[in-house]
C-alpha cells in the first residue's frame, strides 16, 4: 500500500517533467515578454520543480542557508540565462531536469545537513544550469532579456513563498512530509532519466 501511495505522486511528477520541454520555452501569453517569462516557469515543470525542491531543502536547513540560497538562485539563473543567449548551444531537454530532480530531491529526502556555503553553491549550480538552458532557447535582442528578467523574478517569488512555508515547521511529522515529497521528486527524476536514456539508445527502425 505504501508503495502505491508513493508511486502515484512520482508518476504525476514524471508526467509533468516529461511534458514537451521544447514547447515550454516558446510560451507566448500575448501580454508582453515579462508575462511570457512569468508564464514560462508556471508552464515548465522541469524548471519549476527544482526551484520548489531547492526551497524545501533550504527551509529544512534554516533561515541563514535559505537567505543565501534566495540571493544565489536568481542571480546565477540570470547569469546562466545571459550565458545561454551568448553561447546559444541548447542542452538536453531531459537530462538536466532529471539530474536536478535526483540531486535536489534526494538531498531533501535525506534531510542533508548542508552548511550555508554548500546550500549557496547548490543554489548557484541549479540556477546557472537551468538559466543557461532557458537562455539558449529564448528570442534574441531585448525581448529575450526581458523574458529572462520575468523568469528570474518568478523564480525569486516562488522560492521565497515555498521556503517561507517550510521554515516555521518544527514537528517531526511536518518535516517528514517535506522529506517524503523530496523522495517523490527523486523518483520522478530517476524515471525521467531512465526514459531519456532509453530513448537515446533506441535502435533504428529496420527496413
Amino acid at each position: 500500500m505504501a508503495r502505491r501511495r508513493l508511486a502515484a505522486p512520482a508518476t504525476a511528477l514524471l508526467t509533468l517533467g516529461g511534458a514537451s520541454p521544447a514547447q515550454a520555452h516558446l510560451v507566448s501569453t500575448g501580454l508582453g515578454p515579462v508575462y511570457d517569462g512569468i508564464a514560462h516557469l508556471a508552464l515548465t515543470p522541469e524548471d519549476l520543480i527544482p526551484v520548489i525542491a531547492l526551497a524545501l531543502l533550504a527551509g529544512l536547513r534554516g533561515a541563514a542557508p535559505a537567505r543565501w540560497a534566495l540571493l544565489a538562485l536568481p542571480a546565477f539563473w540570470l547569469a546562466g540565462s545571459l550565458a545561454g543567449r551568448i553561447v546559444a548551444a541548447p542542452v538536453s531537454d531531459d537530462l538536466l531536469p532529471a539530474a536536478s530532480f535526483v540531486l535536489v530531491g534526494g538531498l531533501v529526502a535525506l534531510d542533508a545537513p548542508l552548511t550555508p556555503r554548500t546550500m549557496t553553491a547548490l543554489a548557484a549550480l541549479v540556477g546557472v544550469g537551468h538559466g543557461y538552458a532557458d537562455g539558449a532557447t529564448l528570442p534574441t535582442g531585448t525581448t529575450g532579456v526581458v523574458v529572462s528578467l520575468g523568469i528570474v523574478a518568478t523564480v525569486t517569488a516562488v522560492f521565497a513563498l515555498a521556503v517561507s512555508l517550510v521554515l516555521p515547521l518544527r514537528s517531526h511529522l511536518a518535516r517528514t512530509v517535506v522529506r517524503v515529497s523530496g523522495s517523490w521528486i527523486t523518483a520522478a527524476g530517476v524515471l525521467l532519466l531512465g526514459w531519456s536514456l532509453r530513448a537515446g539508445i533506441r535502435p533504428p527502425d529496420g527496413g
